[in-house]
Formats: C-alpha cells, sequence, structure tokens
C-alpha cells in the first residue's frame, strides 16, 4: 500500500510514481510539490477514478526538485518521453507531417521535402497536410528560386564532371555545381524563397512584375515571357496559401475537441496573415484532464520540439491553470516575448474557431476508425481473464513460436502485446544453441529459460538504474503448442521458481484449443469470440517473426561460397585465388602441391583451402 511520504518540499519539481516491479507509471509535475503530492492522500471517493486506479498499482512515489516552474515542466516531458508511462496523457494519432527544409548551414543550400526531426542549421516550413501539394508547391516555385535541391553526393559528382544535371537544363536550377550562379545571387535566391514562405509574397511579386517590365521595354521578348511564367507560378503557389488575418501577423492557433477518453487537437500556423501550415494530433486521455489541463498538454506536445519557430502569439481555446508558466517557457523557446490569449470576439475567436472545427473533423474520423478497435480489445482482455481464471487481465502478453528447416538454423521468437496492441519495440529473437538436431522441446526450454531468468536479474540499465524492459514480467506468457509445449514452459517455471508468478497458456494449431497447466481438457473459448481472435493474432504474429528470422539465416548460410571462412584467406586473397586459377572450379581440381607453389599464398592457407574443397 502506497504511504503518504514525509518531509516533501514546497518547491517545484516533478514527481513519478512508481510499481511493484520498478516501472515509472506516472510523471507530473507541481509548483510546490508539498501540496500537489498531498492531495493524492486524500479520501478515495474524492479522487477521479483514473487518479485512484493509479493510485492502487503505484508501491512508491519519488520526486525531483528543481529551480523553477518552467524546469519542472521541461524535465515532466522528458521523463514521459523516456519512461511512456502507462498513465500519462498518449499520442495515438500523430501522422509525420512533411516539412519544406531549407539546409542555410551549406555553403549552397538546397531545398528538401522531408518528415525527419529538426537538424540544426536547417530552416523549416509547414508542416503541410500532403506530401504531393508541397512537393507541387516546391516544383512551382523552383521556377523563380532556382535553388539545388540534389543531394550532396550528387552535387559533388556533378562538380567533379563540370557538367550541370538535368534540372539546370530545365531550369529548376541556377547551376551552382558547374559555377553558372556566384554566391551572392544565389543566397538572395534563397532569401527571396524563405521570405515567400514565410508568407512575405508582395516584394517577390513586385520584382519580378518589373524584371518582366524591363525584358519588356528592351524588347527582349524571351526573357519577359520568363518573367511571365515565374510570376504566374507564384502567383499560383501563393493562392495556395489561404489569407485568413491581417498581412502584419504572425500567430499559431490552437483547437481542441475531446471525448470521454480522447483529445483531437489541431494547431494552425499563421505568417503574415497566411496559413503557411498546420498539424494535428489526437492524445488519448489516460489521466483526467479538464479542458486548461488538456490546453496544457497541447502546448507541450507542440512546442517542445517542433522544428518550426514558435510565434510572438498563440491562440488557444482557454488558458492553461499556470499561464505565466507557459508563457515564460515559450519565451524561452523563442528569445523573445511569447503571449498566450484566448479570444473572446472578433477575427482572432473566429480563427479558433476554425481550429476547433477541424479539430472536431479530425476526432470524429479516429473514433470511426478506432472505436470498434477499442471496444474488441478492451472485451478480447476481458474475455480472455475469465476464460483462462486470470486474477487480472491480461494488459501484457508474450508469445513464443519456433522455427527450423529439418533441425538446422534453429530460432525462436518472442512476441509481445500490451493493452491489446503489439508493442515491437519489445520483440526479440534467439538463435537456439544448446539444442542439436529436431528437438522443439529443448529448444522451447532453452529460449524460454534464458527469457525468464532475466525476471529476476532485471540487468540495471547504465543510466538511470531503471529495469530493462526485458525484465517485466508478462501477465500471460502464450506458446504456440500443445500440451507437450504447455509441459516445457511449466518445467520452466519450476526450474526458475516462477510459478505463481507468471501465468502459462498454449495454444494448438490443430483445433484452436488453448491449455492450461493443471487441465487435462483444453478451455473451450468460442470460435466467434475476440478473445481467440487475439490469441489467434499473437500466435501468427510470433510465427511470421520466427520464420523471418529463420529465412533470414538460412539466405545468409545459402550465400557463403566455398572458400568462405577458410583461416587466413580475406577477401583479397580470395578474389586473386578465383582470378588466377579461373574460378572456383579450378582450384578444386589444384592439387596441394599446385596450390603450395602460388609464391604469394602462404602454405597454411594454400593446405587449409584444399581441406575446405576435399
Amino acid at each position: 500500500m502506497l504511504q503518504r511520504p514525509d518531509a516533501l518540499p514546497d518547491a517545484p519539481g516533478s514527481y513519478q510514481f512508481k510499481d511493484a516491479e520498478g516501472r515509472i507509471i506516472y510523471v507530473g509535475k507541481a509548483r510546490s510539490l508539498r501540496s500537489r503530492l498531498g492531495s493524492y492522500f486524500q479520501h478515495p471517493g474524492q479522487l477521479h477514478p483514473r487518479t485512484l486506479q493509479m493510485l492502487e498499482r503505484a508501491t512508491s512515489v519519488e520526486w525531483i526538485q528543481v529551480r523553477s516552474d518552467v524546469e519542472a515542466l521541461m524535465l515532466e516531458y522528458n521523463l514521459i518521453k523516456a519512461h511512456r508511462p502507462r498513465f500519462n496523457v498518449r499520442l495515438v494519432d500523430d501522422k509525420s507531417y512533411p516539412y519544406l527544409a531549407v539546409t542555410i548551414d551549406e555553403s549552397w543550400p538546397r531545398a528538401v521535402v522531408t518528415r525527419a526531426a529538426k537538424r540544426p542549421g536547417t530552416r523549416y516550413f509547414g508542416p503541410y497536410a500532403h506530401a504531393y501539394a508541397i512537393r507541387e508547391t516546391l516544383d512551382l516555385l523552383l521556377r523563380s528560386f532556382p535553388i539545388r535541391t540534389c543531394t550532396d553526393a550528387k552535387f559533388r559528382r556533378h562538380e567533379r564532371l563540370g557538367r550541370p544535371c538535368l534540372l539546370f537544363h530545365i531550369e529548376r536550377c541556377s547551376g551552382p555545381c558547374v559555377g553558372a550562379v556566384d554566391h551572392d545571387r544565389y543566397a538572395g535566391l534563397v532569401g527571396e524563397l524563405m521570405g515567400f514562405l514565410d508568407g512575405d509574397t508582395g516584394p517577390v511579386v513586385t520584382r519580378i512584375e518589373t524584371d518582366m517590365r524591363d525584358a519588356a521595354a528592351a524588347l527582349d521578348y524571351e526573357r519577359a515571357a520568363r518573367f511571365r511564367d515565374q510570376l504566374a507560378s507564384v502567383r499560383l503557389a501563393s493562392e495556395r496559401q489561404e489569407m485568413v488575418a491581417d498581412s502584419s501577423e504572425d500567430l499559431d492557433v490552437v483547437g481542441i475537441a475531446d471525448s470521454e477518453l480522447q483529445a483531437a487537437v489541431q494547431v494552425l500556423h499563421v505568417r503574415r496573415g497566411r496559413v503557411v501550415g498546420r498539424r494535428g494530433f489526437v492524445l488519448e486521455k489516460v489521466e483526467p484532464l479538464d479542458a486548461p489541463g488538456l490546453v496544457a498538454r497541447a502546448l507541450e506536445q507542440q512546442y517542445l520540439e517542433t522544428p518550426l519557430g514558435v510565434p510572438p502569439v498563440v491562440l488557444v481555446p482557454g488558458a492553461p491553470d499556470d499561464l505565466s508558466t507557459y508563457e515564460a517557457f515559450l519565451s524561452e523557446r523563442r528569445g523573445g516575448r511569447v503571449s498566450v490569449r484566448v479570444p473572446v470576439r472578433g477575427r482572432r475567436r473566429a480563427l479558433v474557431a476554425v481550429a476547433e472545427a477541424n479539430a472536431a473533423e479530425q476526432l470524429q474520423r479516429h473514433k470511426m476508425r478506432r472505436s470498434s478497435d477499442l471496444t474488441t480489445r478492451a472485451r478480447a482482455l476481458d474475455e480472455l481473464q475469465g476464460y483462462l481464471g486470470l486474477a487480472d487481465a491480461p494488459l501484457r502478453i508474450e508469445c513464443y513460436d519456433m522455427s527450423h528447416l529439418q533441425g538446422t538454423d534453429y530460432v525462436g521468437s518472442m512476441v509481445v502485446m500490451e493493452d491489446g496492441l503489439a508493442k515491437r519495440s519489445d520483440y526479440r529473437r534467439f538463435k537456439v544453441t544448446a539444442v542439436q538436431g529436431n528437438d522443439d522441446y529443448g529448444a522451447m526450454h532453452e529460449v524460454l529459460t534464458r527469457r525468464l531468468r532475466r525476471l529476476d536479474e532485471g540487468a540495471p540499465a547504465p543510466v538511470d538504474g531503471r529495469p530493462t524492459r526485458f525484465a517485466y514480467p508478462p501477465q500471460l506468457l502464450l506458446i504456440d503448442g500443445g500440451k507437450g509445449q504447455l509441459n516445457v514452459g511449466v518445467k520452466v517455471l519450476e526450474e526458475l521458481g516462477l510459478v505463481g508468478r507468471v501465468e502459462l497458456a498454449a495454444l494448438a494449431k490443430q483445433f484452436e484449443e488453448v491449455y492450461r497447466p493443471g487441465r487435462d481438457e483444453p478451455v473451450r473459448i468460442p470460435r466467434d469470440s475476440a478473445a481467440i481472435y487475439l490469441l489467434q493474432q499473437l500466435r501468427d504474429e510470433a510465427h511470421r517473426f520466427a520464420i523471418t528470422y529463420h529465412r533470414q539465416l538460412r539466405a545468409k548460410r545459402a550465400r557463403q561460397g566455398a572458400l568462405d571462412g577458410v583461416a587466413g584467406l580475406g577477401p583479397a586473397r580470395r578474389s586473386r585465388l578465383v582470378r588466377e586459377l579461373g574460378g572456383v572450379r579450378r582450384i578444386r581440381e589444384a592439387s596441394a602441391e599446385e596450390l603450395r607453389a602460388l609464391p604469394w599464398l602462404p602454405d597454411p592457407v594454400a593446405d587449409a583451402v584444399y581441406e575446405r574443397l576435399h
């Protein structure tokens, strides 16, 4: 039972609740650790059900004291990112949005469409809803701002050749690789492109119109026609940036729509009065959150790792409880004052309404896509608990399978489901080494022993002493097979002293029967139940994972040539031997004396080659 800690500091910081296995299950922040942590130790009837559920799982609480509220906010975010506690808000739908990036730290900057994380020395624009849209826009802009889009390797190759690529010939690149443009002119093109993407389109349009008129006045109609085409491209690209505010405004607009279990967030990026990008994500409300708390989580998720700059104004539908902390945090990120405002009327309130409408639509789409999935997962776990007679719902299930070909390349697989979803980061594969020949039981014994031995070892991580993910016990251990495989699992549990600590079951392929220790007859689970479907998913995934690894090993062995692995015969000697003697077949026909006669091949190596081929 979790006891109220003594001597809590009256200072800002972050606190962490841990379960019996030492896992961090919840991370929070507080202006005063004493008052915030004290609020958890009140009458259970006054706590939110989700808070009460977390406290029932917690066995200890720790805290880290910091100097300011902003430091507490940053520490909380970093701990949540590192430990992914199950009772904190989770990001469940955050697709990777494309950005248009300009590598301003390079001598010849390039434009590239990317989904990668923030890279120092790069300016990011967006994010954009669709990759094809930004690629089409970039193609239009390259007609007016022909900066390079090629990789560094391609740039250096054409620099060595002294010939430009096709993009130069179709006027989509100014040819810096061959010196067709100087640094000053190229820097001007890069600056104009970034200004345009920032929403400042007026100077670019004015400059192209002036160049077009000057060319026409000089009777250079071909050049004037090129400027005309550039102007059309720029105007088309500009039309794709919707004008929603005053032309001088730089701001972000946050809209939120939530239900009992989830919340959708939409962020519109407005620069120079134009919407130049947007981002949306869905949060799973594992912890109890009111409207201010949702706004706080949305600000953290949006700005703690955004590759974009922070604007001077952020519009939100409601103010977070510690508004001054978030304004200080955003100001620190921007390097200048940032105001978080809640508009109540006028054009700015209309912008928030637009963001909220987009968030509501996103939440509805997410519900339609996931509602049946969430319901089925919860029902499957409840059914499994009932059918198998488990004390708790099996929130973590591990499934094991073996794969081999006539006793060769023996491998085992472990796949993991948490809360009914595959957790691929915890998958493991095993190369069986102690078993010779075709022995499924022996191979399963080796794999289970190697895995379950780690439960008590719990090798601490080198940084913070946390147990590795491999040390966490499953609520259910599922073996692909029948009573024989189940008996192997029971034997391993008895040898390691884990009987009663890890629940065990086996799923037989023939009739989809589930066997449990201590029962002669299989557990009959209806074929149309969500529980049996979940077990089949696990079994099939474990089989797929094992087969994939087995095929990798078999293919690797098949690729080994007759001369691979000969002591002293490295790649250079092997290539020379094949070349001088005319192939592996000719080497096999050579006598030991002929091989020794080669002046550059040492006698021990020649003997090893002969023994390998004979």
